[in-house]
């Protein structure tokens, strides 16, 4: 009997837990079972022929919002090449209505409802032994042309799943991912997870056994897959204290948390932590209390304001902030007011996503009462609704965009700043920036970095044009931040440097090494190489005010969550001739 667990990815560098963990779990026929992954970018065929060539007796899909549609189109002509596989399907885009789903695909013999691990080796126990699946939990199949439901099983203890990275050769270059507890607490309308009230917990001894193996191997980052990282405060303070105190300088930990119930005991512990060693996502979805309450969130604002402004003292914690558009009561204006509360707080990344109106959420259930109209295919994403148009959530595509290219980029930190100053909030300045790209055409190109900067420039010259020799310096400021360019680009303008005054410094330094730390051993031009000068008429890192400022840009040492370079004023050392 040979399985093939199949999962398509959103991106190569995703793996899937779920199908390591079924495998893990049914140890007794893991030399039988193949894992097969591919990602959502590859052709059909592609796969099809793969599995095709692995000659599987029982071939298993994993499904999600973003595969759903390929395993349907795979399932039918899997059947056609291999009519005598026997086809399962698993996860959360199939559970919610599995009786429905075998309805429609008669090439689909079973659909594992729920979690899967104690299921799948329950099947395969009865399969392999050809005994009647009647007694096996969280299944729905087809005998013949009938169509039975078992009954859902009882939530399995967490600490039982085998911890599935004692080799990490089949997840090199991509993101691990980990899970410390199931089940969510919370009833938000629009999740999947709030179905599943059964909150569990990895015994935590065991947690830290895992967590300190990663440690061990430097991977580059993990990311905790739990639906409220911290809603047992304990649980959450006890691996965070742990990856404090054993922190290998080089693996970041993600975590998806409620950022109003934190305390001020997790601030001070972030305080210590090394910069980039957590990283927070934090769902605010609305500012609106109505919508809050409508969707079944809880969730305070005020607090979450306040702990994200503590967090982002530290210094220390990227700090990444989400939205939905599209949710009961907040049309177009009242979104534009959550966009601009949750702006002001400044995370390293806004995320502005858009209602997907899952099957099987309480969302659905109320979709004409809120007169939602959303995709008939995966994602299942809002069209519009009783308070927002179609013709609007175009318009907030266009921001969404804007924001991603010029905020969360990190590209552009000083110049949007100074460029919000001409709008009468955040929102209105990406919304104008939005359209200016659509009305020239912009939206429909692809453009490399120095393109996106130059149509700043452009942008900015048009909204304010007594300020232009600004933003003509505060753009090169951003862009030799990141960027060891050598070959300057022409919106730039000429370059300041005074050519005997630059070979001057790197003579001085290469025997001195005064503001270089850690290029000992490099020449002068191995210097220039790896760094940049640059002269600014305005003191740029300062008020702006006109003033020659020079400045020494090194790409070795550079910031653990910005990936900025470290900037050091030359003023004193460099005079102008």
């Amino acid at each position: 009997m040979k399985i093939v667990l199949v999962a398509i990815n959103a991106k190569y560098i995703h793996s899937n837990l779920a199908v390591y963990n079924l495998k893990a779990y049914a140890n007794e026929y893991t030399d039988q079972i193949e894992i097969a992954e591919y990602t959502i970018n590859q052709y059909t065929e592609q796969i099809l022929m793969d599995i095709y060539k692995r000659k599987p007796d029982i071939l298993a899909f994993s499904c999600y919002i973003w595969n759903i549609d390929y395993v349907r189109e795979l399932v039918v002509n899997i059947k056609k090449v291999l009519p005598e596989v026997s086809i399962w399907l698993g996860g959360p885009e199939v559970s919610y209505d599995a009786p429905k789903v075998l309805e429609q695909y008669l090439e689909v013999d079973v659909v594992l409802c729920g979690e899967g691990e104690e299921t799948f080796y329950e099947l395969l126990c009865h399969v392999d032994k050809q005994k009647s699946l009647e007694n096996v939990a969280g299944i729905v199949y087809r005998e013949g042309k009938h169509i039975t439901q078992n009954p859902m099983r009882e939530p399995m203890n967490l600490s039982e799943i085998p911890f599935i990275y004692d080799d990490l050769a089949p997840f090199e270059n991509k993101i691990i991912y980990y899970e410390s507890s199931r089940g969510c607490p919370f009833s938000c309308s629009y999740c999947l997870s709030s179905i599943d009230k059964r909150l569990r917990f990895r015994d935590l001894e065991l947690v830290k056994q895992e967590l300190q193996y990663f440690l061990n191997a430097n991977v580059s980052q993990v990311k905790f897959i739990d639906r409220t990282f911290n809603c047992k405060r304990e649980h959450a303070y006890e691996i965070w204290s742990y990856l404090q105190e054993h922190d290998n300088g080089i693996t970041n930990f993600h975590f998806e948390v409620a950022a109003d119930l934190f305390s001020e005991k997790e601030i001070e512990l972030f305080k210590t932590m090394r910069a980039g060693l957590i990283q927070l996502e934090i769902g605010v979805q609305s500012t609106n209390e109505e919508t809050i309450t409508e969707i079944k969130r809880v969730m305070a604002f005020a607090k979450v304001a306040d702990m994200v402004a503590k967090i982002q003292r530290t210094g220390n914690v990227h700090q990444h902030l989400d939205l939905i558009a599209g949710l009961p009561f907040e049309n177009y204006e009242r979104f534009m007011q959550s966009f601009n509360q949750v702006y002001a707080l400044r995370p390293e990344q806004l995320q502005l996503g858009f209602l997907k109106v899952l099957k099987g959420s309480y969302m659905e259930e109320q979709k004409g009462k809120y007169e939602l109209i959303y995709t008939s295919k995966s994602p299942y994403e809002v069209l519009c609704t009783k308070w927002l148009s179609y013709a609007e959530i175009l318009a907030l595509k266009g921001v969404e965009e804007m924001v991603e290219v010029y905020y969360n980029s990190g590209q552009f930190e000083h110049t949007i700043p100074y460029l919000e100053k001409c709008f009468d909030t955040p929102f209105a300045l990406y919304e104008s920036l939005s359209r200016y790209y659509e009305e020239r055409g912009l939206h429909l190109l692809q453009h490399n970095r120095v393109a996106r900067y130059e149509i700043l420039f452009a942008f900015a010259k048009m909204n304010d044009e007594k300020h232009t020799k600004e933003y003509q310096e505060l753009l090169a400021y951003d862009l030799y931040l990141r960027e060891n360019m050598k070959n300057r680009p022409a919106f730039l303008g000429a370059d300041k440097n005074e050519e005997e005054e630059i070979i001057a410094f790197y003579n001085r330094e290469e025997k001195e090494f005064l503001h270089l730390k850690g290029y000992a051993g490099f020449g002068k031009r191995q210097l220039r190489k790896m760094t940049h000068i640059e002269t600014f008429e305005f003191d740029i890192i300062g008020n702006m005010r006109k003033k020659r400022c020079v400045l020494l840009f090194d790409y070795k040492n550079r910031n653990p969550l910005t990936h900025q370079a470290t900037v050091i004023s030359l003023a004193k050392e460099i005079q102008k001739v």
